[in-house]
């Protein structure tokens, strides 16, 4: 008989902090503001394990026993511990339905940090949204939500679309919903998603961009340019020093 998800996610808990550097762990501090424990783990490695125990679990009870004890894992505040609940998972999204998305929806309050978000968000939920485009819907729920990780994930779940020529109505109405967010993680995850936008459809993204110029925080706007051609990347940062110098009107949606 199968042994209970709590047992499994408090061995696999174990291994990991048996498995765990303590100067890996220290060094992953700087990357962020917060303290976030962590065990100190490598994510080569990580994924390796990680792949081992996915394998292990599939013999057992098929990917709804995967999803089962990933989702016991990504609770608390652990990094690690959350990151192996996605690695278990990023091969089995092609499988998982609208049952798992749901569940995955439940895990966005528990995010506490940007690589809690970046790794359920772009790497299961994003996936889950290009296969089933109704599911698009949710981002709008997100994009009002008090929660800085539910905004930030109504713009960071698109990218995968993005990249697919996919989902341009859903991602102009996202920016338009974000663009007077002050926080600056929302902030980064809509400039990411339309760098990523631009990267896949210059042609498109250039007008939308020199619309929103004068409207948009200058942190979305330089991420945005990124992948653009210089001469586009100037026009519309130039505009944009132009603008702030004169009263912003709304752009037009």
């Amino acid at each position: 008989m199968p042994k209970p998800p709590d047992y499994i996610a408090d061995h696999i808990r174990r291994v990991l902090k048996d498995g765990g550097s303590a100067p890996l762990s220290e060094d992953t501090q700087r990357f962020f503001r917060e303290y976030v424990p962590n065990h100190g783990w490598r994510t080569a490695d990580l994924r390796k394990l990680a792949r081992r125990f996915s394998r292990a679990l599939l013999d057992e009870g098929g990917v709804s026993r995967v999803v089962e004890i990933a989702n016991e894992l990504f609770t608390g505040t652990n990094g690690t511990e959350k990151t192996f609940a996605v690695l278990l998972l990023e091969n089995h999204v092609g499988k998982m339905g609208d049952r798992e998305f749901r569940l995955l929806e439940t895990w966005l309050p528990r995010i506490t940090n940007w690589a809690d978000h970046d790794g359920l968000v772009h790497y299961l939920i994003g996936p889950l949204i290009v296969a089933k485009a109704e599911r698009t819907a949710k981002v709008f729920r997100w994009a009002n939500s008090k929660n800085r990780w539910l905004r930030r994930a109504s713009a960071v779940s698109l990218i995968q679309g993005a990249r697919k020529h996919l989902f341009e109505a859903e991602i102009r109405r996202v920016t338009m919903m974000l663009l007077a967010d002050e926080d600056d993680m929302v902030q980064k995850g809509l400039g990411w998603l339309l760098r990523e936008f631009a990267k896949a459809d210059a042609s498109g993204a250039v007008p939308f961009l020199m619309n929103i110029r004068a409207h948009a925080p200058r942190l979305v706007l330089r991420a945005a340019c990124e992948t653009l051609p210089r001469n586009d990347r100037v026009r519309i940062l130039e505009t944009v020093q132009r603008a702030s110098r004169s009263p912003r009107s709304r752009p037009v949606q």
